[in-house]
Parts: C-alpha cells; sequence; structure tokens
C-alpha cells in the first residue's frame, strides 16, 4: 500500500472517531484492560475499525491486525508473516494520555511485506503531521502545507551527556530496581507514555536512546524501521536484530554500535 494513502486513512479516522472525543470522554467511555495505565476508549475501538475497513476497502488481500483486534483474539499474534502483507494498526498510542486529557498520543501503522518491514507511519492528530519512513528512502516529517524534512537521530555524545526516553515498567521487578539506578548514569531521562511521540521525538535528533522492555509489533515495528531509516543503530537487548515477530526480548536505540553498546553495558544490564 502506498505510505501517503496509509497516512491518510489514519488522519481520516483521527479526524472522524478520535479528536471529536479528545476531552470528552465519560467514565462510561473508559475501560481497564490489564491495569491502571492499560486503557482502552470509545475512540481505540472506532478509530481501528474505521481504519481496518478503508485498508480492507483499498486490498482486501492484506491481513490488517490492530491493538484492539488482538486484545478479543490474542491468536492473531500467532498469524505467518511469510508470503503475505500484515499491517499492524494502533488506532491511539498513548490511550491514558488521550483519556487523562494530555496532547501525548498518535495514530501508527506499520507495512510488513514477508516478514520484513518496509514502512511505517505516525500520524499526531493534535499538531496534524505524519512522520513516515519506507525501507531505503529516509524518515520525513510531512506537515499538512506539504512541507518535508528529512530526520537524522542524534549524534553520540558521551554517556554522561546522554538524555534518553525509556519505558522500564515491564522489566521484572529486580532488573528494573538495578536499571532505574543505572540510570543516574546519564544527565536527562523520561517516559511520555506514547511510544509513537517518542519515535517522533527521536527522529528528530533530540535524544540519545529510547529503550523498551515490551514489544507488540503495532508500537515498535514502524518506529524501529524509522530509527534506523534515521541513522540510529536497533537491536534487541541480547543484540540481536529486532524481527516484526519479535513479542519479547526489549528493544534499546542509540546513535551508533558503540552508544549501544555503552548503555548496555553500563546502564541496561538486563
Amino acid at each position: 500500500m502506498n505510505v501517503d494513502r496509509l497516512a491518510a486513512i489514519l488522519k481520516q479516522a483521527a479526524q472522524e472517531e478520535i479528536m471529536p472525543r479528545f476531552r470528552r470522554l465519560d467514565d462510561g467511555d473508559i475501560q481497564t484492560k490489564t491495569g491502571a495505565f492499560d486503557l482502552v476508549t470509545e475512540a481505540d475501538t472506532n478509530a481501528e475499525r474505521v481504519i481496518t475497513a478503508a485498508i480492507n476497502a483499498h486490498r482486501p488481500d492484506y491481513l490488517v491486525i490492530g491493538e484492539e483486534a488482538v486484545a478479543a483474539n490474542p491468536e492473531l499474534l500467532q498469524s505467518n508473516l511469510e508470503d503475505r502483507i500484515v499491517i499492524y494498526v494502533d488506532p491511539v498510542d498513548g490511550t491514558a494520555n488521550f483519556a487523562g486529557g494530555l496532547p501525548l498520543f498518535a495514530v501508527m501503522a506499520s507495512v510488513v511485506q514477508n516478514g520484513e518491514t518496509v514502512a511505517g507511519v505516525i500520524y499526531d492528530p493534535v499538531g496534524d503531521d505524519v512522520l513516515m519512513a519506507e525501507c531505503g528512502c529516509g524518515t520525513w516529517q510531512v506537515f499538512p502545507d506539504g512541507r518535508t524534512i528529512r530526520q537524522k537521530f542524534a549524534d553520540p555524545v558521551p554517556l554522561s551527556e546522554m538524555g534518553g526516553l525509556a519505558s522500564t515498567s515491564f522489566l521484572p521487578v529486580d532488573q528494573r530496581a538495578v536499571v532505574l539506578g543505572n540510570l543516574a548514569k546519564v544527565k536527562m531521562l523520561a517516559s511520555y507514555r506514547c511510544a509513537g511521540h517518542e519515535y517522533r521525538y527521536a527522529a528528530g535528533g533530540n535524544i540519545h536512546f529510547l529503550a523498551y522492555g515490551k514489544l507488540m509489533p503495532w508500537d515498535h515495528v514502524g518506529g524501529a524501521l524509522m530509527m534506523r531509516e534515521c541513522g540510529a543503530h536497533v537491536a534487541k537487548f541480547d543484540g540481536s536484530e529486532y524481527r516484526p515477530s519479535d513479542i519479547s526480548g526489549g528493544l534499546l536505540v542509540a546513535p551508533d554500535k558503540e552508544s549501544w553498546d555503552e548503555l548496555k553495558r553500563d546502564v541496561f544490564t538486563v
């Protein structure tokens, strides 16, 4: 599927199903899935339905796997990625932020062909701009007026000068305690609770690392491609290549291999 068409589908769903509900949700419109920070709203379910229908109308031969569809049928995650095109969809990434009225949420989709990631799109409904990447073509920010800016990951700096974004909540408690202690070695640490905005921020060269303990394809498949396409070194915590079928093993992103090795050795000792 053309990446511009995919971006247009995400934008339309956001305009129809997400933004009209932003800061207008009633208590009955928000449900808890696995915990206080794992929520689903009417915006999530309706936007995923609209996105899936639009993709299927254009390409009925594609398999669309959305976050909420997997919540209803976990076996979808076991789908064979070989010899087919799969589009992963996160209708509202950062649902807890969205439900809390914070403008840090995104709509994401990634395209996997024959087991390889070929494209990714992250749409910001509040800013109305898109981050997109196609394999071998770089990562680009596209504004509503048509302006485009090619993205570049940050240059390497010493560990003590690094700033980054990390999600440590999915690490085992003992490992989490070690990593949080080690993070005192870097200059700045934050978490937006929205991988989409974290990838957007990193693509513009604003931070030096990203780290995630939990891998779900709708959260990271497209973002990992974008990071590689803007020059970053991307690998699982064990140093192996991150694949679309991976749902465990953690993910670490850094400016280059040397920075990655230093972060892994001195900070993310998991």
